[in-house]
């Protein structure tokens, strides 16, 4: 099965998904609000990886990246950022954990 993007394994977004089902929106609502949360993490984690990485990377990783080649991508960023995982596993994470407060207030 292909994957969505090279980082789809280190995100969990169930707990976003819930709560946005419990909001009083309609179903085209609740779509576009999951598009939303995925964009938002989406542009957290390109960001967070354009930090790390020297211009000549910058300029393979976003090839890869257009390419949507996520198995070199992440090789790729493997091999010249250390822990890279974990330092998107933790944007991603600081990331949701906003949207969920976000979506909790919009819910009060």
């Amino acid at each position: 099965m292909k994957r969505k993007h090279f980082y789809s394994h280190l995100v969990e977004t169930t707990h976003i998904t819930l709560e946005i089902a419990e909001l009083d929106v309609t179903s085209g609502e609740r779509v576009h609000l999951l598009s939303l949360v995925e964009a938002n993490i989406h542009t957290t984690v390109v960001s967070k990886v354009l930090d790390e990485l020297d211009p000549l990377d910058k300029k393979k990783f976003l090839s890869n990246l257009s390419l949507e080649d996520h198995d070199k991508t992440l090789s790729h960023l493997k091999e010249n950022v250390s822990d890279i995982e974990e330092k998107l596993k933790k944007e991603i994470e600081k990331v949701t954990k906003e949207l969920l407060e976000d979506i909790k207030e919009a819910r009060a």
